[in-house]
């Protein structure tokens, strides 16, 4: 243990040796997770609260001295909301029996629910949800019970960063700035994520100490999947050279494809030729999907396959124009002059080039069934990486191109992941000890932002006057009419109104790449100052210009975005409002169409001219000020709901508050519900696959409840768009069916996925758990 080494006691003392600061019920640290897992299981949880024994008993009247030193505002609302202290759940023989363990110098404590079921109605529908005594409790106990030194906030993220108060420069009225006291505060956080680490140090005064994500790979083929692609294989062998074979292959491809429900995940057409290239495609896509082999373990640094992988993970994104910020893979495929680009290729188009790698160093010839596809070529690419990486084989001569990028992971990639780990754990134990921890970059590294590595460091975001940049602007506006034309494909109209879920991390990873979208949508575009690049303002595009339809987008924020970047939320709703006051016709320019009906009857109901102009061009909507999130969260978790109606009512309640120039936070149910009404598709982005949707309950609460409000809105059920922006010159527009499927397959059934979780233990298990829960929550089709 890297705290015994420091110095730090996790053991109790010898019974003659109990010192004054030791209490009864310390124990042995525990050295395994499930030793770990069983002791906090032993003991007070939020599911059971009334279970075992505590190390942290705070009484009634202890609790009340300390609650007395809080504003009366704190005070007052929670009493208000909550009632008697002894009536919490943690409460027992007049005492709070918190989820506390002591081991010497530590203590490990969980962060206590912080809302129960005592007051339902009330919970659900309160955006600004006070948390209840024993979740005050366990941080006085923390400050004024076990006298702690220092705070640590260990798992992203928690709750204490997310209670209501203001935004920024917290005052004593807040309840984090209460709760937290300026103890000092360490949060190890994921590198990838500056949003909710920017959170926890605006409100809780944190010292991030950065980490790597977690190491990645490949997905490859696995299982029956293996099978399919072997059948698909012999019949394509076939249609050149025993074409009596065909019709029995082809009827055995689709009975499997329907058997496995496969047919449900693609959306197969009728026509069976075009079929099998889709299941091909399909499949070629899925081997080359990247997924992530187990958990960062914090400290440590990925060994041996895993950080092969990984380095080939990073350099598999191009970073810029020199010859060693290439794609390893587009570099290997110059080199072997193959004449296509393996990152943009369609995988299952056919390939009709010569075996190009049986004469490389350590590769055997492979009959010509290996290379029937450009997706066979990128995979034996991959592993020509791999071997290189590893140092299987010999770079041939004269390969420029991919001694550049090897040399780039050689002397950049491999150093800073192999630092990573121990550089972790040296910030962690110099903030302990009170020394300065050194500032760096956030983002993500697989987009890559080699800049974040070595992680170990206290990472900062962006600077949001920058917002969105001018390289944000163009994947924004490409995959803007990526998105129109493939609305057109699939529903045989013109796009006219969208929902963007937008979210504060996204958009500091990516310097703006949703706000950048829906400015490109409605036909607007930003400028910049030339000189620093800052934001200036915007123009209009013109029609002409244009070459399409403008769309009319609805925002709906998070409470992060909200709170870091105004001044995008005010650009935003100047340029949306500016296009809805152009002469344009109604087939070109729907925004001014509704915004002027809008407008007119909001008149005739009794409002005034600028009252009427400024609910009618609302198109911003997030949770009330000071408060965080959908509100689906702890309905679902509850099990308090019966049909999507109480969820489209729930996120209807929580998102209904305006946002502008001009709104900071107006109460517009009616006109919210009215634009999700009027809504064709609902549109997420995810920049990276570092996670994916079914990683996190914020993916089926924003976009799912998007959905789900939309269509009771309008009683009938939008497209559903979730769009792939980890490759930022080749922006992906795939519908939410086909995202979940592809996750379903590409790693959660995927044994290689399965294998990497359950080498962690109890943690790996909640980790096999996540995809149930959100899966259960979204709109899969079925997987077997």
């Amino acid at each position: 243990m890297e705290l015994e080494k420091a110095g730090y006691s996790l053991s109790p003392r010898p019974s003659g040796e109990r010192s004054a600061a030791q209490q009864p019920g310390e124990g042995a640290y525990p050295r395994t997770s499930a030793e770990l897992i069983t002791l906090l299981t032993s003991g007070p949880t939020n599911a059971h609260p009334q279970r075992g024994t505590s190390a942290a008993v705070l009484s009634l009247t202890r609790y009340a001295e300390l609650l007395d030193t809080l504003p009366e505002a704190i005070r007052a609302a929670v009493t208000a909301r909550w009632g008697d202290p002894a009536n919490d759940p943690f409460v027992r023989a007049d005492a709070f029996h918190l989820p506390a363990h002591r081991f010497g110098n530590v203590v490990l404590l969980l962060q206590p629910a912080r809302g129960y079921q005592l007051d339902e109605t009330a919970s659900h529908h309160d955006p600004a949800l006070v948390p209840p005594h024993a979740y005050i409790a366990a941080y006085l106990w923390l400050r004024h019970g076990w006298g702690a030194h220092a705070m640590v906030h260990n798992g992203k993220h928690g709750t204490l960063e997310w209670l209501p108060g203001k935004s920024a420069a917290l005052d004593a009225d807040c309840y984090p700035d209460a709760l937290w006291g300026q103890l000092p505060h360490l949060y190890p956080f994921i590198v990838n994520d500056p949003g909710e680490g920017t959170q926890a140090k605006r409100r809780t005064g944190a010292v991030i100490i950065d980490h790597l994500v977690p190491p990645l790979t490949r997905a490859e083929t696995y299982g029956p999947l293996k099978d399919l692609e072997a059948l698909l294989d012999e019949y394509y062998a076939a249609s050149g050279m025993d074409r009596r074979r065909l019709a029995d292959l082809k009827r055995r491809i689709l009975d499997f494809t329907r058997d496995s429900r496969l047919d449900r995940d693609i959306g197969l057409p009728e026509d069976e030729t075009a079929a099998l290239i889709k299941i091909d495609n399909f499949l070629c896509d899925l081997k080359e999907a990247q997924i992530r082999d187990g958990l960062h373990v914090f400290g440590t640094s990925p060994q041996g396959d895993m950080a092969r992988d990984l380095a080939v993970a990073l350099a598999r994104v191009p970073r810029g124009e020199a010859p060693g910020e290439n794609s390893i893979i587009r570099a290997l495929a110059d080199d072997l002059k193959l004449g296509f680009d393996p990152l943009t290729a369609t995988l299952s188009d056919p390939w009709t080039g010569p075996d190009v790698f049986h004469a490389l160093p350590g590769q055997s010839a492979n009959p010509p069934l290996a290379h029937r596809h450009l997706g066979d070529i990128v995979e034996r690419l991959e592993a020509t990486a791999a071997a290189l990486v590893s140092g299987e084989m010999t770079l041939p001569q004269p390969w420029t191109a991919t001694a550049a990028v090897l040399d780039t992971i050689r002397t950049i990639i491999e150093p800073r992941l192999a630092a990573s780990g121990p550089a972790e754990m040296a910030a962690f134990l110099d903030a302990l000890d009170g020394k300065f921890v050194s500032p760096g970059p956030s983002g993500a590294p697989s987009r890559g932002r080699l800049d974040v590595l070595p992680t170990g460091r206290n990472f900062y975001s962006v600077d949001n006057r920058a917002v969105p940049t001018p390289s944000a602007w163009e994947l924004g506006r490409k995959s803007a009419e990526n998105l129109f034309i493939r609305h057109l494909q699939d529903h045989g109209h013109y796009l006219q109104s969208v929902a963007l879920s937008v979210w504060g991390t996204a958009n500091m990873r990516t310097g703006g790449d949703d706000i950048a979208q829906a400015m490109a949508l409605i036909g607007a575009r930003p400028t910049w100052d030339p000189g620093s690049l800052r934001l200036s303002g915007y123009e209009i595009i013109p029609l002409a210009k244009l070459g399409r339809p403008r769309v009319d987008v609805t925002l709906r924020i998070s409470g992060f975005f909200r709170d870091a970047f105004p001044a995008q939320i005010t650009l935003f709703d100047r340029a949306i409002r500016a296009v809805g006051a152009l002469d344009e016709p109604e087939d070109d320019n729907p925004i001014a169409a509704r915004m002027r009906s809008e407008a007119l009857g909001l008149m005739a109901a009794g409002k005034t001219e600028t009252e009427a102009s400024l609910e009618a061009g609302a198109r911003i909507f997030g949770s009330k000020p000071t408060a965080y999130g959908a509100g689906l969260a702890q309905l679902i978790d509850n099990g308090r709901w019966e049909s999507k109606a109480d969820l489209a009512e729930q996120f209807l309640a929580w998102g209904q508050y305006a946002y502008g120039a001009k709104a900071h936070g107006t109460p517009l149910g009616d006109r919210f519900r009215a634009r999700l009404g009027q809504i064709d598709a609902v549109v997420h982005n995810q920049d990276n696959r570092e996670h994916d949707l079914l990683d996190s309950d914020n993916y089926y609460q924003f976009e799912g409840g998007l959905s789900v409000a939309a269509e009771t809105a309008s009683g009938t059920k939008p497209a559903a768009y979730h769009n792939d922006h980890s490759r930022p010159d080749n922006p992906r527009i795939q519908t939410l069916e086909q995202e979940i499927s592809h996750v379903m397959r590409s790693r959660v059934v995927n044994p290689k996925w399965l294998a990497g979780v359950m080498r962690h233990g109890y943690r790996g298990r909640l980790r096999l758990l996540r995809p149930l829960t959100s899966c259960s929550l979204s709109r899969p089709p079925p997987v077997p």
